[in-house]
Parts: structure tokens; C-alpha cells; sequence
């Protein structure tokens, strides 16, 4: 609301503030335009993706594991084996970028691609999510107009398999056969998978083609789904039959598979995806700005660098930032230090934020008590020191933890944060760590 006195700028006289109002309005009408013009120029050409999932427009420092996929189906189609493969690695280091190129190579060698993302449920949801993709699987191996005597039967295992997926008994494949009685109808979840995978591996096999399940967020499957998963891949190994399969997980899904299976580690790969190396780094940032006709000094690239680390979803987030305040088409380091604040207020924000977000009380004090002693993997017993409590009580504490995807254990004993920096962030948000008092136990407990 303007003064009382009619003035536009308080203490000046009407007519000099008309003209400084004026000039106040012509700025604004004129250059704010401008500069949004130039804002949305910026935001159409930023090459950089930070998106869960996006592939970036350059992915640099995986040959080798696309070398090992490329490996893993020639072989298959030349009638071998080859170990199926689990891909491990922190969160936001590309494992979903990763399978979604894998997608895209296996659909070129007109392979058939199931593709699940697991989720927390039990046994009867899991045989859903199965039966649903599979079903899928069938139709593309072949029209249902075409079907042999193979296909029928995969079809007929599959409805077995599915029928008792609901807890009502309505749901069921609807491909239009009749159960086939005594298979995939044992009430194992084992038994069952390991018979549909024979069935659509004959039909498979009999129209030459091979089937590759991609599997992400492989960690969240219960034990007795990882355990039918590797039986019955185990048994498309035996009989020689076209079905592999590729997941991706937290680094600790190597350990969850071997408990599952003993035989496990000979079943499958593990190829580890970690931080890009320095010059892998560089090249991350610096090629797609390259294809817009922006180029890094060393120094900047550099300091990009010793900002993130090398890990690949931080590179985007820095990418992105600089991109929107760099000027000119060379990228300096001081455009790199003027985006930092930026792109750590955005993770702190969202990427970060949201997983701090999800905890309790008691998991907050926890994981504030890890970021006190640093970003390594922590000990359980140092960890419940710090909080003045014990390694016993705080058990539950750190298991939902883990369950919750916050924290995963590298070896026996210890525990590590998913996502680098995140200790870093912790002592931002939580600048001095209170634990809560112990509940006192109601009578009779």
C-alpha cells in the first residue's frame, strides 16, 4: 500500500518518486522478460539429468558391465550358460540407469524382457507381479493364434501359478486354458516359480528366443522369494534353457543371496558399480556440455570433482546447477564454487531431506549418532556407546534401518549409510545429536 502522503518511495517527494516509480516499472516490464527468456533458455538446454533414473546424456565408466550383459546373452543364444548377474552399488550411482540400457540391448537381439521393480509385499503378491509379466512374455513369444503345444502348456503352468495369487481366488491369468494339475500348484512358492520357469523356458527355447527377468530394488525381496528366484534359475542352468536373469541391489544383496542359497555365488555375478573415477567424472560433465558448445577450464572440472566425489547422481545435480548460473560458453571454477550453494541447499532439500523425513525419533538419534562418527561403516557396539545405550536395545532400531533402505551392512556387525555425504548433511540438519529417553516398560510387559 503506498504512504499516506501519496508518495511511491517513502520519503521523497511526489513527483521524484513518480519518475523513480516509473523507472522502477519500466525495469521490471522490460528486463524481467528478458531475464525469464534467458532462465528458460538455460532450463531447455541444461544437458545434465538429476532424476532417479534418468539416463544421463553421457554414461561414462560402466564398459565393463555392458560388456558382461552383452556376453551374458551371446552365450545364451549360442546354446551355453553364463552366470546371471546381480549389479550392487550405492543409491543414485546408475544401477536403474544401468538396466534400463540393458533393456534396450536385449530388445535389439529380440529378446524377451520382464521387468519387475520389487516391492514389500508377500509371497501372494510377488506371484502377481510375476504372473502378470509373464503372462506378457507368453503373448510376445508368440499370438496366442499360433500357439504350440509348448506355449499352451506354459500357459496352462502359469494359470496354476496364478490362480491362488489373491487371497480371494479371482484373479488368474486369463489367457484362456485350464490349469495344468500337478505343476506349479505345490503350494511352495519354490516348487511353483521353478515350474513356470521350466515351461516358458520350453517355449522359449522352441521359438529361439531367449527371456531376461530385470529385476530392481532386489534387496526389498523377502527371503523365501529370493530363495524361489534362485532355485529356479538354478534349474534353467541344469536344463539348459534360455532364462536369465539381471537384478540390482544394495551391496549387501550379496550376502542376502548367499544365505539364500549357498550355491548362490556361483549362480551369479556381482559387478559392483561405485564412484566414477576423477577422469570419468570429468568426462561425465564435460560432454554434454561439449554437444551445447560449453566447455570446463581444468580448474573447474577439478573442483567439480572434490565437490561430488565422482558419484554419479551428485555430477547431475553440480551439472545442473552451474549450468544455471555459469555465463558465457566456458564454465569456470568460480562458477563451480558460486553453484555449490545452490546444488547442497537442492540435496538438502529433497535427495537428502526425504530420508531423514521417513525416521522416527529414535532412528533420527541413530543415524545422528553414526554421521558423530564419521561416513565409514560403523560398529554396532560404537554406535550404541555414543548413544549411552547397548548394542541389544538398539537392535530393533538399526534393523528398520535397514529395512527402510537408510542403512546396509558391508560386512558382519557393521552398518553404512546408502548414499554418500549423507553424514555430512546429518550434522547440517541435526546439529547436536539428543537422544530420547528410555520408555519405561508399562506393568505386566
Amino acid at each position: 500500500m503506498p504512504p499516506a502522503d501519496g508518495r511511491l518511495v517513502p520519503g521523497l517527494h511526489p513527483p521524484i518518486a513518480r519518475l523513480i516509480g516509473f523507472r522502477r516499472f519500466y525495469l521490471f516490464w522490460i528486463k524481467f522478460p528478458k531475464a525469464c527468456k534467458i532462465t528458460r533458455v538455460k532450463a531447455l538446454t541444461n544437458p545434465y539429468t538429476p532424476n532417479a533414473g534418468a539416463q544421463p546424456q553421457a554414461l561414462v565408466g560402466r564398459d565393463d558391465q555392458l560388456e558382461s550383459f552383452d556376453l551374458l546373452l551371446a552365450r545364451i543364444e549360442r546354446g551355453r550358460t553364463e552366470q546371471s548377474m546381480i549389479v550392487t552399488g550405492l543409491r543414485g550411482v546408475g544401477k536403474t540407469v544401468l538396466l534400463a540400457l540393458f533393456r534396450r540391448k536385449a530388445l535389439a537381439r529380440d529378446w524377451v524382457v520382464v521387468e519387475i521393480e520389487v516391492s514389500k509385499h508377500d509371497d501372494s503378491e510377488f506371484r502377481r507381479d510375476v504372473a502378470v509379466q509373464m503372462r506378457s512374455a507368453l503373448l510376445e513369444l508368440s499370438p496366442k493364434a499360433r500357439w504350440t503345444d509348448r506355449v499352451k502348456h506354459a500357459a496352462a503352468v502359469l494359470k496354476s501359478f496364478s490362480v491362488s495369487v489373491d487371497p480371494a481366488g479371482t484373479w488368474s491369468a486369463g489367457l484362456g486354458v485350464e490349469a495344468a494339475e500337478g505343476f506349479a500348484d505345490h503350494a511352495d512358492l519354490s516348487l511353483d516359480l521353478t515350474d513356470l520357469f521350466l515351461a516358458v523356458g520350453e517355449a522359449a527355447k522352441e521359438h529361439e528366443k531367449g527371456l531376461v527377468l530385470l529385476l530392481d530394488e532386489v534387496q526389498f525381496l523377502k527371503p523365501s522369494q529370493l530363495e524361489a528366484l534362485i532355485q529356479a534359475l538354478h534349474k534353467m542352468v541344469q536344463r539348459n534353457l534360455p532364462i536369465t536373469m539381471v537384478a540390482a541391489g544394495l551391496p549387501h544383496i550379496a550376502e542376502l543371496a548367499g544365505d539364500a542359497k549357498s550355491y548362490a555365488e556361483r549362480l551369479f555375478k556381482f559387478p559392483a558399480l561405485g564412484n566414477l573415477s576423477a577422469e570419468d567424472a570429468r568426462e561425465a560433465l564435460s560432454r554434454p556440455a561439449a554437444d551445447e558448445g560449453v566447455t570446463y577450464t581444468q580448474e573447474a572440472l577439478d573442483a567439480a570433482v572434490a565437490i561430488t566425489g565422482g558419484y554419479p547422481y551428485f555430477i547431475q545435480e553440480l551439472g545442473y546447477a552451474v549450468w544455471t548460473v555459469a555465463e558465457g560458453p566456458v564454465i569456470t571454477r568460480d562458477d563451480m564454487l558460486a553453484a555449490e550453494p545452490g546444488y547442497e541447499a537442492k540435496l538438502d532439500a529433497s535427495f537428502f531431506r526425504v530420508r531423514l523425513d521417513r525416521a522416527t525419533e529414535l532412528q533420527r538419534a541413530y543415524l545422528r549418532a553414526m554421521a558423530e562418527l564419521g561416513s565409514a561403516p560403523q560398529k554396532a557396539s560404537d554406535v550404541a556407546a555414543i548413544m549411552g545405550r547397548t548394542s541389544t536395545n538398539l537392535g530393533p532400531t538399526r534393523a528398520e534401518l535397514i529395512n527402510m533402505g537408510l542403512l546396509y551392512t558391508p560386512e558382519h556387525g557393521y552398518a553404512a549409510f546408502t548414499v554418500p555425504h549423507f553424514d555430512r548433511f546429518l550434522r547440517r540438519a541435526i546439529p547436536q545429536l539428543e537422544v530420547p529417553p528410555l520408555k519405561a516398560r508399562s506393568k505386566g510387559a
